[in-house]
């Protein structure tokens, strides 16, 4: 399988496609921990699990001390760090994914808030008299990112990529108006001093942010005392986690900054010395943005490890008849199941109509949508924090209990509405597609016949670009694939050219653009290409001289016009665009102006080809 790629910088991987991939991986393990918490509450010691949990952990400093059980240590401090990386996605989606476009992005966020306000609705119809329970009202509009994106995994292919992008934008809201509502909801005794200290060291944040201060250490201080002091206020400390996610700006690497990376490197490598290693090093990690680092390096401790963890301490109860009995008439477990498993697809559903109605275009079809809307019934990490902040003994068990119950029947409700959508006929399927958002284009540049290089029709179904090099050994491997699917698609493919010669690791690449750029001039363009990339060892000026006297070229022209750089300009106008879309190496695919992720080997292209010529046409 062709994967390789010959980086420019880090290579960019779309937000969504990374973010879902671990948070799917990481529901395999919260379901575990989910198990193991409600195994060990029901074992044969089950007092061992509230008497661990609510074992005292301190941490003195002289005559300060910060005494906390087990639980809170996990549920506002680790689980500040989880929410931390929440805001950092978030960000990351309002920089450089999907929401960077608000518009399209309307009809998503209003759908969440319907399906926050309706299951809430619900269950204050529900428990409406019932003293304390009112209080968990915001239990049932959380959903599980973790959980909700492994059912979309379950689904297969019966979940579109739309679908995936739609039930995240949705529980990144979802997250949003939950950690709002704990801060003025559910914050008891707000100390104004404390909570003005966390406000003035967020500022000091905010300073050391715009004074360029890249090393992590003074955040990380700072950081801790911002959540320190909001623990203290009586807010819940997760707010501190979210808020200063959301300040970690997300951004492609810079051309100035990958060719001081290059220079470094190269420095380096002739005086590998201890200074120009670090040297090296430090501008290599400050030419990736802020986000990119710490979601790489936070993400999967939040979602293997913490959020894990959390379920650990919060899911376990125990389970016997008389519990099974008094859940079942309670008001408490009765609203949360009717919050998330009717309230959260009404409300998706409903507002999402209201909207169409209101010419606020579709993200997702209608059938799609359905299956969306029953995903948001998953609920449970977030509504497990709430639970335990409103509620305590049996009223938490009742809640959980509800959790437990609603999440299972709406991932079972999910795969049914999946399958069914499966057999529905094309038609079917489609319900709403004429309305639907044009995709986001990737591509910055839009292919220009006059301009670039075309093989096949200019005006194909589906148009394939690619950003390469001619010293790129995986271009090279690359070149037979897409001229195979060039000749199986036919009139329906249009493939496009585009050169990013990367200079600072293949010596000969400029030149060799610049040498089939000389040979397009007479006609000869798609001849030459071929030809640099069956010899990508021999690509100096003698051989560029030879393939033209091969190609019956005028080779006194071809050599005139690369003495003189005459088709310099024309290179870098490519490169120009490939910055402008993200591209990070070569091969780089973009296919109807949508950056293609994963492997380029024959059948993944097809397959990408072929799913694209069966999607209906977008309108205008």
């Amino acid at each position: 399988m062709a994967t390789g790629q010959t980086p420019r910088s880090r290579r960019l991987t779309s937000p969504i496609r990374e973010f879902i991939a671990t948070q799917s991986s990481g529901a395999v393990v919260l379901l575990a921990a989910t198990v193991v918490a409600l195994v060990w509450a029901n074992s044969p010691w089950p007092d061992s699990y509230e008497e661990f949990w609510q074992t005292e952990l301190a941490i003195r400093l002289g005559d300060a001390e910060l005494s906390l059980d087990i639980r809170h240590w996990v549920d506002d401090g680790l689980m500040a760090l989880f929410f931390f990386v929440v805001g950092l996605e978030i960000r990351r989606e309002f920089d450089m994914g999907e929401l960077r476009e608000r518009r399209r992005v309307a009809t998503p966020v209003l759908a969440a808030l319907g399906g926050m306000t309706v299951p809430a609705l619900l269950y204050l119809a529900v428990n409406a008299g019932e003293g304390s329970a009112v209080h968990g009202w915001a239990i049932a509009m959380g959903t599980d990112t973790a959980f909700a994106l492994g059912v979309l995994t379950l689904a297969g292919q019966r979940a579109s990529p739309r679908t995936r992008t739609f039930v995240l934008t949705a529980v990144i809201v979802d997250d949003v108006v939950a950690l709002t509502i704990i801060a003025v909801a559910y914050s008891e005794d707000v100390s104004i001093v404390a909570l003005a200290v966390a406000v003035a060291l967020f500022g000091v944040v905010l300073v050391l942010k715009h004074s360029g201060v890249r090393h992590g250490v003074p955040y990380f201080l700072v950081g801790t005392g911002i959540w320190l002091a909001t623990l203290i206020s009586g807010v819940h400390a997760t707010l501190a986690g979210i808020a200063l996610g959301l300040i970690a700006s997300a951004f492609p690497p810079s051309r100035e900054d990958l060719e001081r990376v290059g220079a470094m490197w190269r420095l380096f490598r002739e005086q590998p010395v201890p200074e120009y290693a670090r040297t090296a090093t430090r501008s290599l990690a400050t030419a990736i943005s802020p986000n990119e680092r710490l979601q790489h390096l936070f993400h999967p401790w939040a979602n293997y490890l913490i959020v894990p963890l959390f379920a650990l301490a919060n899911a376990g109860m125990v389970i016997n008849g008389d519990v099974l009995r008094e859940a079942a008439t309670s008001p408490i477990t009765l609203g949360i199941v009717l919050g998330l498993v009717v309230g959260k697809p009404v409300g998706i559903i409903g507002v999402t109509w209201l909207a169409s109605r209101f010419g606020f275009p579709l993200t997702v079809p209608w059938p799609q949508l359905i299956g969306a809307g029953t995903i948001g019934g998953v609920g449970f990490t977030v509504s497990l924090l709430i639970a335990g902040i409103a509620f305590e003994g049996r009223e938490l068990d009742d809640a959980k209990l509800g959790i437990l119950a609603a999440s299972i029947l709406a991932t079972l409700l999910s795969l049914l509405v999946f399958r069914l959508i499966g057999r529905l006929p094309q038609r079917a399927r489609t319900a709403g597609q004429d309305r639907l958002a044009a995709p986001i284009v990737d591509l910055a540049d839009p292919v220009d016949p006059e301009v670039d290089h075309i093989r096949g029709p200019v005006d194909g179904k589906v148009t394939l670009v690619e950003y390469g090099d001619f010293e790129c050994p995986y271009c090279g491997r690359a070149e037979p694939v897409l001229r195979e699917l060039t000749q199986a698609f036919g009139d329906d493919l249009t493939f496009v050219f585009r050169h990013l010669p990367l200079t600072d690791v293949h010596e000969h690449a400029q030149l060799a653009a610049e040498a089939s750029e000389a040979a397009g001039k007479q006609g000869r363009f798609w001849e030459l290409h071929d030809l640099l990339l069956t010899h990508q060892d021999a690509l100096t000026y003698p051989d560029l001289l030879r393939y033209a006297e091969d190609l019956d070229l005028d080779v006194d022209r071809f050599a005139r016009d690369l003495s003189s750089r005459h088709f310099a300009l024309r290179v870098t106008r490519d490169v120009e665009s490939a910055e402008q879309s993200g591209v990070a190496g070569t091969p780089t695919f973009f296919v109807n102006g949508v950056r293609h992720f994963g492997a380029y080997d024959l059948e993944s292209l097809r397959a990408v080809i072929s799913r694209e010529l069966a999607a209906p046409r977008q309108a205008g």
